[in-house]
Formats: structure tokens, sequence, C-alpha cells
């Protein structure tokens, strides 16, 4: 069974296989920035499960741990590569057709949490 998932305006769309992937609520300074978000909800996918389905994202190298992908029309971030981890990709979970089947497990990089995001 799959899923999917895509950017905003359309252009880029996916599938991935579902499973019982790990996620988390990402609160690391490059999310905040790339996003303009308080944090950013992934989900890591092993990359065999994992393709696009239409349109191929632009590629960025955020840092030198890895890279963004986002859509060139919208500007929607939709996948994260990281060098550490080069058999799985994370996808953002809000670019999922239905994020809300996909509650995020865990909270990473919280020393970088901003203050006003705590409970």
């Amino acid at each position: 069974m799959f899923v999917e998932g895509g950017c905003f305006c359309g252009s880029i769309r996916y599938k991935l296989e579902l499973n019982d992937y790990p996620s988390a609520n990402c609160h690391c300074s490059i999310c905040r920035r790339t996003s303009g978000a308080a944090f950013v909800s992934w989900i890591r996918v092993p990359s065999d499960c994992f393709e696009y389905i239409s349109g191929e994202p632009k590629k960025i190298d955020s840092s030198s741990h890895g890279a963004r992908y986002f859509c060139q029309e919208c500007g929607t971030h939709v996948a994260c590569f990281l060098k550490e981890d080069p058999k799985n990709i994370n996808i953002t979970i809000c670019s999922l057709d239905k994020p809300q089947d996909f509650k995020p497990k865990a909270e990473i990089y919280v020393d970088d949490m901003l203050s006003w995001t705590k409970k």
C-alpha cells in the first residue's frame, strides 16, 4: 500500500510505501530558516520505498550535512537528504496528502527549540 503527497501547486508529486517509519519534529536552525516555521515535521523513509511520480524538485545544499529538495514553482519543501543517513530520505509530513495520519513520534534538536514553542 502506498501514500502520496506533493507540493502546494501540484508540480511535484511523490509516493511512499506505507509503513511505521520514524518521525520527528525538528527544531534545528536550518529547518527553521528554510521553512520559515518554528519547526518542521519529518518522516524518515528508506530511499527504495520512495519515488517522485511527477515533477523534479530543486536541490539546495543546505549544509555540509545534506541537501533539501523543494518545488521550483511554489517553494514547498518536500524532502531532505542527510549524508550520514544515505539509505533514507526525510519527507516533510505536511506535504503528505493526509498529514493528520502521521503524528511525529519525537522532538529533535530540542536545545535549539524556540522558547515560545515549549509547553
